[in-house]
């Protein structure tokens, strides 16, 4: 089974980044970790702060993979063209965050693209991505 995860903007940044809301470590170091607890799944990570670099991972990808994961940051509230990415591939999307956005401002309450996802995980920390690929190996 082969699983893509795409981290959106600020991502990047996880570990040194508000680490209240989203903890002390960084993202490459956890994939390592997902990759050894996942052996048998080929998983592949692509972080990037632009858009339309986002919609061209999914387009690229999503005729091909067997599931995405998606945490779109701050473009998960704004994002039609996103949205739009993931309508228009077969490849099961599951969106996550790290945290629990119903708690937070108003403005991270919706989700443009949570409708064209086949679920949403949120609030578990980086526990979210694990739940995320075991919701894509069970199904």
């Amino acid at each position: 089974m082969k699983i893509l995860i795409i981290n959106g903007p600020n991502l990047n940044l996880l570990g040194t980044r508000e680490k209240s809301i989203y903890g002390s470590q960084d993202f490459e170091s956890y994939f390592e970790e997902l990759k050894i607890k996942y052996p048998d799944a080929m998983l592949e990570y692509y972080q990037s702060n632009i858009e339309g670099e986002l919609i061209d991972k999914i387009h690229a990808c999503g005729f091909t993979v067997d599931g995405i994961i998606i945490n779109a940051g701050a473009y998960t509230h704004t994002s039609v063209a996103i949205r739009d990415a993931i309508s228009a591939i077969p490849a099961p999307v599951v969106e996550v965050h790290i945290s629990n956005t119903l708690t937070r401002e108003d403005f991270r309450h919706k989700s443009m693209i949570g409708p064209v996802c086949k679920g949403c995980i949120m609030g578990f920390g980086l526990f979210s991505y694990q739940l995320a690929i075991e919701s894509l190996v069970k199904r």
